[in-house]
C-alpha cells in the first residue's frame, strides 16, 4: 500500500516507533515513541551511546524487523502492512546497505559482487553498470580481485559500489568505517558523501564519530531508546 508521504518528498517516516523485547527480567524497551521524517537526498546521522537503540532503529527503518508499536513508511510503503516477502521486495527495490564488516561474497570478484544485486533485479546491462560504478569508486584496476586480495578500504569501496549500484532510494550505513584506520575511513566517507550528492539516494548513517555526524545534513540523537534531539548539523 502506497502512502501519501512519498508525494511530498518524504522518503522515510517513523511514527511513534517503539520496540520491546522479552528478557529474563521481563519486557525490555529498546525504542520508545520515536518519530521523524527524512526527505529525499538528505544525509542523516543517527548518534547516541552504546545501547541507545541505533542499530535497532536502523533495522526497523529498513524493514529487517517490525516495531511493536507505531509504524515506518519507506519510499511510500507502510512496512507494518506487509508480510516478510513484501518487505523484502521493498528492500530490493528501494534500499542499499553498507556495514562495517563489508559482507562481500568471498567466491565472487569485486566486479561480480557489484553485479550481484543488479542481476537479482533483472538488469540486462548488469556488467556494464557494475563496471561504471567500480570506476566511480576508484577500483578500475582491482575489479578482477577477490575479497581476500583486497585491503579493508578496497573491500568497503566494493561494498559501497554494490550498495549504490541499484540506485536505491535510501542507503543505510551502520558504522561503515568501524573496521578501517582513520585515514582510510575518512576517504571512504568522502566517497559516500560524494555519491550521496551526485545521486538521488538518501543516506542514513549510524556512527559514533561526532565529526562524521556533523558532515551530515541532520543529526538524530538517541538516548535510552528515545529521540532526544533532531537538529541540523553544524555547517
Amino acid at each position: 500500500m502506497r502512502d501519501q508521504s512519498k508525494s511530498n518528498g518524504v522518503v522515510l517516516e517513523a511514527t511513534k516507533v517503539s520496540k520491546e523485547v522479552s528478557s529474563p527480567e521481563g519486557s525490555l524497551t529498546i525504542l520508545s515513541d520515536v518519530s521523524f521524517q527524512i526527505v529525499a537526498g538528505e544525509s542523516v546521522a543517527v548518534v547516541g551511546p552504546s545501547g541507545a537503540g541505533k542499530s535497532t532503529l536502523l533495522a526497523l527503518l529498513a524493514g529487517l524487523d517490525l516495531p511493536t508499536g507505531g509504524h515506518v513508511v519507506l519510499n511510500g510503503a507502510n512496512l507494518s502492512e506487509l508480510d516478510e516477502d513484501g518487505r523484502a521486495g521493498v528492500r530490493a527495490e528501494s534500499v542499499g546497505f553498507v556495514f562495517q564488516s563489508f559482507h562481500l561474497v568471498p567466491s565472487l570478484n569485486a566486479l561480480e559482487n557489484v553485479m550481484l544485486p543488479l542481476e537479482l533485479a533483472g538488469k540486462s546491462d548488469a556488467r556494464a553498470a557494475a563496471r561504471r560504478i567500480i570506476e566511480q569508486v576508484g577500483l578500475e584496476d582491482r575489479w578482477s580481485h577477490y575479497p581476500s586480495q583486497l585491503s579493508g578500504g578496497e573491500k568497503q569501496r566494493v561494498a559501497i559500489a554494490r550498495a549504490f549500484a541499484t540506485e536505491p532510494a535510501v542507503l543505510f550505513a551502520d558504522e561503515p568505517t568501524g573496521n578501517l584506520d582513520s585515514r582510510t575511513g575518512t576517504n571512504i566517507m568522502q566517497l559516500m558523501f560524494e555519491l550521496n550528492r551526485s545521486s538521488s539516494t538518501t543516506l542514513v548513517l549510524v556512527t559514533h564519530d561526532t565529526g562524521l555526524a556533523e558532515r551530515c545534513d541532520r543529526i538524530l540523537a538517541l538516548d535510552a531508546g528515545r529521540l532526544v534531539n533532531d537538529s541540523e548539523a553544524a555547517a
